[in-house]
């Protein structure tokens, strides 16, 4: 299967550059290019990609606007935010607007093919390390309201994975602190996902934190 790609960024050189990277791959193809948010949305529309890669700083409409124009419309695309700072707070906005995680733009071509298959299938992108520490600093100076998702709805074996997920732990991880078999662990992700609402691990980590599961370290 082909994993079709919509690049969003304003600098033409950016999307040229991106699209010899993933082009240059029998499984990923950059079915679109967007030059602003407007347009990032009409061709997540139109063009159904897996993934859209989403600069924030954009004319017309910018990243994290775009972004939550396609998790709101019921795109199944996962957005990718791209940005220049890896400890950006508009990330966290994206994030909270529906991403499904961040890249740096100087990421290396190998590193980028990666991220795009591993967001297509919904897997983390971010390294524990680095999700914890962003959403750590972050997370809690960009105020929203907590997400329409009701946690009365996850049994407690559900409730503890959400916990676990929401501190950036693997499922192998979960696994072995709550001694259970991954594939058991898998399915009550799953569960935790579908009965929230949730598009991928990243977007549980978020709500975690919005329901007060995992509070920030202190400095």
């Amino acid at each position: 299967m082909t994993l079709r790609v919509v690049v969003a960024d304003d600098q033409a050189l950016v999307r040229t550059g991106f699209r010899m990277i993933i082009d240059a791959r029998d499984d990923l193809e950059v079915v679109g290019e967007a030059s602003d948010g407007h347009e990032a949305v009409r061709l997540t529309r139109d063009l159904a990609p897996e993934v859209v890669l989403m600069d924030v700083r954009m004319p017309v409409v910018d990243g994290i606007e775009a972004t939550r124009q396609i998790a709101e419309g019921g795109s199944r695309a996962r957005v990718l935010v791209l940005t220049t700072w890896d400890v950006d707070a508009h990330v966290i906005a994206a994030l909270r607007a529906g991403a499904s995680g961040f890249l740096l733009k100087d990421i290396r071509p190998a590193e980028l093919v990666d991220a795009i298959r591993l967001t297509a299938r919904g897997d983390a992108l971010l390294a524990p390390a680095v999700l914890s520490r962003v959403l750590d600093r972050f997370l809690r100076t960009t105020p929203d309201p907590a997400p329409p998702s009701s946690l009365q709805d996850l049994s407690g074996r559900e409730r503890e994975v959400l916990t676990l997920i929401g501190q950036a732990l693997s499922n192998a991880e979960i696994a072995e602190r709550l001694r259970l078999s991954e594939a058991t662990v898998k399915n009550h992700v799953t569960a935790v996902l579908r009965k929230l609402g949730l598009r991928d691990r990243v977007q549980a980590v978020v709500t975690a934190y919005d329901h007060g599961l995992v509070q920030p370290r202190r400095p």
